[in-house]
């Protein structure tokens, strides 16, 4: 190509450039045009009262039991609340065969779905389910304002968040995370948190068995926590 042809393409390229950023519309236009994100529904949760064995208690999607002595013990050495029961996934399953792809590969529809407290609902990949041994997934849905209630794990937690802003309460500490973030959640540490943006929030919490389980404790958190004071860390 000519030097002459060089020129007028360059100046082809800037003139066009200069053009483009010209008629783009700002980010603020941008916004403006798109519609309010819509909350999308609640989950169902999977199993009922009427799906509840013999002798069973069954509540929110999750068998309920008491506490013995054994874990009442337990409970003392970490912190001063009263665990007041253990929750666990009810319903009889069939371990996979791992042998085809549906064994390998699940979509969120098809877990377990609970609902531990107001506006919180959680799809749950129970490791034992789904042919894992040291693994458990949940998806929560989170609504604006939802939270389960202050509970423990024996084993340790990960928190994992894109997008949105959370309020936790780990033992005796309040904070507030924009997201992305990563939060680690020791064994038997009391814990819960409560979204505090204006859509759902899908958390996914991890945990380093293949059993869903927790006791739930006789404290909320957040009853006299005023948000409006806290500032998120980023």
């Amino acid at each position: 190509m000519s030097r002459t042809r060089l020129t007028t393409f360059a100046a082809f390229l800037v003139a066009t450039g200069i053009a483009a950023c010209e008629e783009a519309p700002k980010p603020d236009a941008i916004n403006s045009t798109r519609p309010a994100q819509e909350s999308p529904p609640e989950p169902v949760v999977t199993y009922s009262a009427a799906d509840a064995a013999e002798g069973e208690r069954l509540e929110h999607g999750e068998v309920v039991l008491d506490i013995d002595e054994a874990r009442r013990r337990l409970h003392a050495q970490h912190h001063p609340h009263t665990p007041l029961a253990t929750y666990r996934l009810p319903g009889v399953f069939q371990p996979p065969l791992m042998k085809s792809v549906e064994d390998f590969a699940v979509s969120k529809d098809k877990l377990v779905v609970i609902n531990p407290g107001p506006g919180e609902y959680v799809h749950v990949m129970e490791g034992q389910r789904h042919g894992y041994q040291n693994l458990t997934i949940g998806i929560t849905y989170t609504a604006p304002g939802g939270a389960p209630p202050m509970h423990t794990h024996t084993g340790e937690e990960a928190h994992v968040l894109l997008e949105g802003s959370i309020l936790y309460a780990l033992g005796d500490t309040t904070f507030t995370m924009e997201a992305p973030y990563i939060v680690n959640i020791p064994p038997m540490v009391p814990h819960s948190f409560k979204n505090l943006g204006d859509h759902v929030a899908e958390l996914v919490v991890i945990f380093p068995t293949n059993v869903w389980e927790y006791d739930v404790l006789d404290y909320f958190p957040f009853a006299d926590v005023d948000t409006t004071s806290l500032e998120p860390r980023e």
